[in-house]
């Protein structure tokens, strides 16, 4: 008798416990990678028309330096304008670490320098440089991007003589 009560209240337990949970959305890290996996590849490819599946109406996105533009034509302008400054700009991810509606990645860009850029025309130097983006994804999208490029070293290889 003892043992059938102690197994009911374990069960109610359990079921009590699992239907707290129910309402909890559940996140899928694999996808959260996959787009920003490819939101790193339209930096790349520059299809810029890509965006309208891989960001959120109202993304934000976030430069150390200071630079911020909004929503999906925002992000459309801005890859646009730094592809026609480095026209063979590519991002390779280096490390991408995840957890929640995170998404952490170190990646290597590189480009040569072949339109004006930050006031600095074209030098036609090639340039490597590794930056850092923190993305949060809501709703299978890019909802938002903290930016860190290291632009202390782009200046620096773009300024030697």
């Amino acid at each position: 008798m003892k043992n059938s009560i102690f197994s009911v209240f374990i069960l109610t337990a359990c079921v009590f416990i699992n239907s707290c949970n129910s309402n909890k959305k559940e996140i899928n890290l694999d996808a959260n990678r996959n787009v920003v996996k490819k939101y790193h590849e339209v930096w790349t490819n520059g299809q810029v028309t890509d965006l309208d599946k891989i960001l959120a109406p109202d993304f934000v996105c976030h430069f150390v330096n200071g630079i911020e533009w909004k929503g999906i034509e925002g992000a459309k302008n801005s890859i646009s304008s730094h592809r026609k400054s480095f026209p063979d700009w590519k991002e390779e991810i280096v490390d991408m670490v995840s957890e929640g509606d995170k998404v952490v990645t170190r990646y290597k860009s590189t480009g040569t320098h072949q339109g004006t850029f930050e006031g600095l025309d074209s030098t036609g130097i090639k340039v490597t440089i590794y930056e850092t983006s923190i993305y949060r994804i809501a709703d299978g999208k890019i909802a938002e991007q903290w930016g860190f490029p290291d632009a202390l070293s782009l200046n620096n290889q773009l300024t030697k003589q």
